[in-house]
């Protein structure tokens, strides 16, 4: 009964807090200073903190985690930085999570209409147009599971919930060195439902069905079947290091470069990652192992194109590295 008890609360707060940021958008105009906007949210119970003048980075040291509603501290931020832009959590601690339809490298309008005309974007809580011609649409966050935030970037849409924060207006950006701010362009007069935040990320970005490799005569020594399966099966922006940490065990088990490479490599071909990537991938992950000793890992860090290590990685012959 208390569990009952606990979920109807969090639910509670959830859609009053989603409530408080759709009534804040609703009475914003064109003369609302934003400290005022700041202080307001936080009296409601929506907890917010200071980003950069005209950008986006936080200024608190632990980002979004700093996040408070406390009114007293909100308006001594504002003190300090009268200039400063205004960000919220997203996800459960706000009660809103956010669409954000992109126009950058890639024109996010474009899968944003195809989603919508398949009917996986219902109406959103409240609609925002940003500075630079995207859109924010807000929907209020599922009481019922945790929404972790994600990015398609092939789309140009991103998902910004659980572990993810949002600029929200009046903030402004400067673009082409004038003052361009965030706009309420919309919000709802009646019931929003949540947005099913996972069946959109399978809708911009498929995953084909894995099909695992076969296995050699007796059977693999590790469980590289369920290696390859996670994978198959990781995003975009965790591919290379998916691949490379699951390379590195069967490099730790003894199978050769090779064996790893059959095993694992359709299932990073499926999540995306081209068979250059796959092959130096797995060469620097047996690179590794070679060098630290198995369990051991050395510092690496991820790149646009794969992973950086003080070595540069190897190709991967049948002959091992």
């Amino acid at each position: 009964m208390a569990e009952v008890r606990d979920a109807r609360a969090a639910h509670d707060l959830i859609a009053r807090r989603a409530s408080a940021v759709a009534a804040i958008f609703y009475r914003l105009g064109e003369s609302v200073p934003l400290p005022l906007v700041a202080r307001e949210l936080a009296r409601l119970d929506v907890p917010v903190f200071p980003c950069a003048p005209g950008g986006k980075r936080p200024i608190p040291e632990r980002g979004f985690h700093e996040a408070i509603t406390d009114a007293g501290q909100v308006e001594a931020w504002w003190r300090q930085r009268p200039r400063a832009n205004l960000a919220i959590p997203t996800g459960a601690a706000s009660g809103v999570v956010v669409v954000d339809v992109d126009v950058h490298k890639v024109d996010g309008y474009a899968a944003f209409g195809r989603a919508a005309r398949s009917g996986l974007l219902p109406e959103p809580l409240a609609v925002v147009t940003t500075p630079t011609g995207g859109r924010h649409l807000y929907y209020p966050a599922d009481a019922g599971r945790e929404q972790r935030s994600w990015q398609v970037g092939r789309a140009g849409i991103d998902f910004r919930g659980d572990g993810g924060y949002i600029i929200v207006p009046p903030s402004q950006r400067a673009i082409d060195g004038h003052p361009t701010s965030y706009r309420v362009e919309a919000v709802a007069g009646g019931l929003v439902v949540p947005l099913a935040a996972q069946r959109l990320r399978d809708f911009l970005d498929p995953r084909p069905k894995y099909v695992p490799a076969p296995e050699p005569p007796g059977g693999w020594p590790l469980d590289v079947a369920r290696l390859a399966l996670q994978v198959a099966r990781r995003p975009e922006g965790e591919r290379n290091l998916g691949l490379f940490k699951a390379a590195c065990r069967m490099a730790e088990h003894g199978h050769s470069p090779r064996e790893a490479l059959d095993a694992l490599g359709p299932a990073a071909g499926q999540s995306g990652l081209g068979e250059h990537e796959i092959t130096r991938t797995v060469g620097s992950a047996y690179r590794h192992v070679s060098t630290y000793g198995p369990r051991r890992r050395a510092p690496v860090r991820q790149t646009d194109s794969g992973f950086a290590h003080n070595e540069p990685p190897v190709s991967v012959s049948g002959r091992g590295l």
